[in-house]
């Protein structure tokens, strides 16, 4: 455990095990203790820890080039990332509208991007006085003050609250606690869906640049995915009111549903894209932002500059990296292996938690998965936050060699704990009842502990 450590911690004063090596989908920390990662830290390590090919694509990009300034040169592991991402967007997302890509750091940076871009491409359209961003309440789209704003993390968003930029916030697709008894899933969203056009038209729609949405909602939900036909709904309120569609996919893209794009199960196609984490697995701080050919172009035959930018926009060395990630998943054929293995691991889940007292939901696609714990199963009624069942939960896990990703505040910001797994691409079938077993014996002691 780490002791008088000069880091600021992202919880000061906490011991926190140190983590030395990898080994598949396993961590070890400096006493040889192992833990198996079925959360990908937070849906990151999709490859697990110890690929050899990534590692070696790496250390040979160092050799040749680590980093040249993006307002100088392009390079060749940029071109080829992009070429691959945009290559494979028209073979597999519907009416796919994708075909630039602009490389960054992370999730966050994504989201910066993202909602730039949105505002400056209606600047050089000639509509000004589009500004406006619409998004869903229990939605998060990174931690930096322009995607805070937008995100309806309520947690996240309270301290800053001064400091963000106005936005809107909507309905969330969150059949779990909104859909009624007398409602299809497929109604249910229709009615949520047209909560956008309604307040499009409440705003004025020559205002709205933007509506940004999870197509499933990663850590503020816990995997809850979009219900079948709702973001196909969206996609023509967008395009009847001319406002741009931004789908982040920054936890749930990059192959964690079991399809490269997750917007592709939807039949749908966004304007904007932003990616991360599975991209490059870990190995690299990358991230991207996708967007449409009608942005581009407009922007290229404008001003011809895009009022953006970082200093490691894409770093040479993390675009290498991202690159052999996506070979290796695409040379193993591991999108199949998360839809093979991500419905052996919801079966499990399903046998041992599906007539738990205190687990109200089990959901998600591929290898994001959710288990939305209560109080009281037959009125959905959830723990007191006090008790910070997430947290123990948590804690238990860690104690069992077992990292999970739980959290608070699943209904409102306030109320509700969740538990999401999101284990590498890499998962085998022998390590699907050692998760199971050591997330039921840690649930088992965190409720011990809250209600005993």
């Amino acid at each position: 455990m780490t002791s008088s450590s000069r880091i600021f911690h992202r919880q000061p004063g906490a011991a926190y095990p140190v983590a030395v090596s990898g080994d598949g989908p396993w961590l070890i920390d400096a006493d040889g203790r192992r833990y198996l990662d079925a959360c990908g830290g937070a849906a990151v390590s999709c490859l697990g820890h110890s690929d050899a090919m990534v590692r070696a694509a790496i250390r040979a990009q160092v050799d040749d080039l680590a980093y040249a300034h993006s307002a100088f040169f392009t390079t060749r592991p940029a071109e080829d990332l992009a070429d691959h991402l945009i290559t494979r967007a028209a073979a597999r997302i519907p009416d796919n509208r994708l075909s630039r890509v602009y490389l960054v750091s992370g999730g966050s940076e994504a989201a910066e991007a993202a909602l730039k871009l949105a505002r400056q491409y209606f600047l050089e359209a000639g509509e000004p006085t589009r500004h406006r961003i619409i998004a869903r309440r229990q939605s998060y789209h990174g931690n930096t003050l322009g995607a805070l704003a937008v995100g309806g993390n309520q947690w996240r968003r309270a301290p800053f609250e001064p400091m963000l930029m106005p936005a809107t916030h909507i309905a969330p697709c969150y059949p779990y606690r909104d859909r009624r008894d007398d409602e299809t899933e497929e109604a249910y969203g229709q009615r949520v869906a047209d909560d956008l056009d309604a307040t499009i038209r409440t705003l004025g729609p020559e205002t709205v640049a933007a509506f940004i949405a999870e197509p499933v909602v990663g850590a503020t939900g816990g995997a809850v995915p979009a219900v079948p036909g709702y973001l196909r709904r969206i996609r023509e309120i967008c395009d009847r009111h001319g406002v741009l569609l931004i789908l982040d996919e920054v936890m749930c893209g990059m192959g964690r549903t079991g399809h490269l794009f997750a917007c592709a199960e939807d039949g749908v196609s966004p304007d904007i894209l932003m990616i991360a984490k599975g991209l490059g697995a870990g190995y690299q701080p990358i991230g991207a932002m996708l967007c449409s050919d009608r942005i581009y172009d407009t922007i290229v035959t404008g001003s011809g500059f895009f009022q953006h930018g970082h200093t490691y926009l894409g770093h040479v060395t993390a675009c290498a990296g991202a690159l052999a990630v996506q070979r290796r998943i695409e040379a193993d054929d591991l999108l199949a292996n998360v839809r093979t293995q991500g419905a052996a691991l919801r079966a499990a889940l399903e046998a041992a938690f599906g007539d738990h007292p205190h687990v109200g939901d089990i959901r998600g696609r591929g290898l994001i998965l959710g288990l939305e714990l209560v109080a009281d199963r037959a009125t959905k009624a959830p723990f007191d936050p006090a008790v910070r069942l997430h947290a123990r939960v948590k804690g238990e896990a860690m104690a069992r060699g077992l990292m999970c990703y739980p959290m608070g505040g699943t209904i409102d910001g306030r109320q509700g704990d969740h538990i999401m797994l999101a284990p590498p691409f890499i998962l085998g079938p022998e390590h699907i009842p050692e998760i199971v077993d050591r997330l039921a014996g840690a649930l088992d002691a965190a409720l011990e502990g809250a209600t005993g």
